[in-house]
């Protein structure tokens, strides 16, 4: 392979993980944004939702260009079996591991949601909630293991990633979230049927 492709295949492993932490950052900070029920920016409850799903879907897309443009890397000495197994990688085996256990979690979370009608919604729940652990996973593999983990602005670009979610997380743990949610999705009463027994 030429110095050239290399450095292609880096520059593309390199990108795609980048913003592949922004799209999880955006889908972790939306799908708590969806469960309060509130319209944002002028998209309701519905339209929130679809950018969350979006979001999801282009960060599963770019993790598998980044996993693939580094299994094809000479340089980055990834195999098969690190993509699959923590902790077992040559080029920092930690950091590397975390990012394993990020692609892991998030197989599982994938193949839930595609499988939502079959699961179940208290199954769909309870795997979901494996994003608030698939985050910060991906954010220490970000800073440990990426070329630019020491960079002012991949450092700044974190800082940012963490401030939001840090900030929606701590809006979810607010008493009143609840309550909140349920008054944007309350149900109406069936008032016709009614209307129609006393008639």
């Amino acid at each position: 392979m030429s110095a050239v492709a290399e450095q292609a295949l880096w520059a593309l492993g390199r990108g795609t993980g980048v913003v592949a932490l922004v799209l999880m950052t955006i889908s972790v900070v939306l799908g708590i944004a969806t469960r309060s029920g509130r319209e944002i920016a002028g998209w309701g409850r519905f339209g929130v939702n679809e950018i969350h799903r979006a979001a999801a879907l282009m960060a599963t897309g770019l993790v598998v260009v980044h996993l693939g443009s580094l299994l094809l890397d000479p340089y980055a000495q990834l195999r098969w079996f690190d993509v699959v197994v923590p902790f077992a990688g040559r080029f920092r085996p930690v950091w590397q591991g975390l990012g394993t256990l990020a692609v892991d979690l998030l197989v599982v979370v994938m193949l839930t949601s595609l499988l939502r009608r079959h699961v179940g919604p208290r199954v769909f729940r309870a795997v979901h909630w494996a994003t608030y652990a698939l985050w910060p996973l991906v954010v220490g593999h970000a800073i440990g293991n990426g070329t630019d983990g020491r960079s002012w602005w991949l450092l700044a670009l974190a800082g940012v990633c963490v401030v939001a979610v840090g900030s929606a997380v701590a809006w979810r743990l607010l008493p009143g979230f609840a309550d909140r949610g349920h008054r944007g999705v309350r149900i109406p009463r069936q008032v016709p049927a009614r209307a129609g027994r006393q008639a």
